[in-house]
C-alpha cells in the first residue's frame, strides 16, 4: 500500500524526486483509448471520475467513479496529493486501458514542473497531458481569434505549455506536458477532442460523471 505525504514539505520532497522522470518524448503508438479525469468536491468529500473514450469516435467505452474523501489539505502547488489517490483507484477499476489520460489540470505548467499531470504519467507510465481552464504559471502573447490558434506559454525563460484557442472566439485552454508525450503532440490531442466546445470531450465528460457522483454518492 502507497504512504501518501501528510505534510507539504514530505509532498514537495516527493515532487522534487519523481520530476527527473517526466519524458518529454512521444512514446508508443497513437492512442486507441483516451481517458478523461476528473474531481469534484463537496467539502471533504470528493468523487473522482475517470471517462475513457474511443480516440476515433468519441463515444464513451469505459468509465469508473471513485467516492472518497480528502486527505491532505488544500495547498496550492501541491493538489495532486488530494486527488491522484481516487484517480489511481479509478484508473484501475477500469476495464479498458487508456492510452492517453487528459487531465485537468496542469502539468509541466507548474512551479516545480511536475503538475497532476506529470504526478500521474510518471506512476502510471501512461502517456498524460494537462488541459487547464486558467493560467498557474507563465505569460502569453495574444492569439488568433480562430480555432486551432497557439502561443507559447512562458515561465521566466522556459516554455511550459501552450494557450489553445479550441474554437473561434472563445477563451484558450492552457495545454502542457505531463509525461511521454512532446507539446506539439499534446496540443493535437486537445484540437481533436475538442471538436465542437471549448473544453476536450474527455474534460466534459470527466467534470460531469465526478458531479453526478458527487450529487448522487
Amino acid at each position: 500500500m502507497v504512504e501518501w505525504p501528510t505534510t507539504a514539505a514530505e509532498a514537495i520532497a516527493v515532487q522534487e524526486e519523481l520530476r527527473g522522470l517526466v519524458e518529454v518524448a512521444d512514446v508508443g503508438a497513437p492512442a486507441r483509448y483516451v481517458a478523461g479525469l476528473d474531481v469534484a468536491y463537496d467539502r471533504d468529500r470528493l468523487a473522482a471520475a475517470v471517462v475513457v473514450l474511443d480516440a476515433a469516435t468519441l463515444g464513451e467505452v469505459d468509465r469508473a467513479v471513485v467516492l472518497g474523501e480528502t486527505t491532505f489539505p488544500y495547498i496550492p502547488g501541491l493538489f495532486a496529493f488530494r486527488e491522484i489517490p481516487s484517480l489511481l483507484t479509478g484508473l484501475e477499476r477500469l476495464t479498458v486501458r487508456p492510452g492517453l489520460l487528459v487531465c485537468d489540470g496542469q502539468g509541466l505548467a507548474h512551479p516545480r514542473r511536475f503538475g497532476l499531470a506529470c504526478h500521474l504519467g510518471v506512476l502510471t507510465g501512461i502517456p498524460s497531458i494537462g488541459v487547464a481552464k486558467t493560467t498557474y504559471v507563465g505569460t502569453h502573447q495574444e492569439l488568433g481569434h480562430e480555432r486551432g490558434t497557439t502561443a507559447d506559454l512562458v515561465d521566466g525563460d522556459e516554455v511550459v505549455g501552450a494557450a489553445v484557442r479550441t474554437q473561434d472566439g472563445v477563451k484558450p485552454v492552457y495545454v502542457s506536458v505531463g509525461h511521454r508525450v512532446t507539446l506539439a503532440t499534446a496540443v493535437a490531442h486537445v484540437l481533436r477532442l475538442a471538436p465542437a466546445y471549448r473544453l476536450p470531450e474527455t474534460t466534459r465528460l470527466a467534470d460531469r460523471a465526478c458531479r453526478a457522483g458527487l450529487r448522487d454518492g
